[in-house]
């Protein structure tokens, strides 16, 4: 038996892909209505301190496309 979801799911899925995706931010966005002031707060002293270390040539940096290379990599191990 289809549920009233299973179908709804189905007729979805036949929209193009810019219609998807804008579906998709959507309903993100009404999940996350709510906001973490302490998770806020974590955030903004982690980008502080990295911020704060690339200014002092202390951080690892990495070219963007070596960061790219290796992120395909790794999904290529995952498949």
């Amino acid at each position: 038996m289809v549920t009233e979801f299973e179908r709804l799911k189905e007729d979805l899925l036949m929209l193009p892909p810019e219609s998807r995706a804008s579906l998709a931010r959507t309903l993100i966005q009404s999940l996350d209505e709510s906001v973490d002031e302490q998770a806020e707060s974590l955030w903004l002293e982690e980008i502080l301190r990295r911020d704060a270390e690339i200014r002092s040539g202390t951080a690892n940096l990495k070219p963007a496309q070596q960061v790219l290379q290796e992120a395909r990599d790794l999904i290529r191990c995952l498949k």
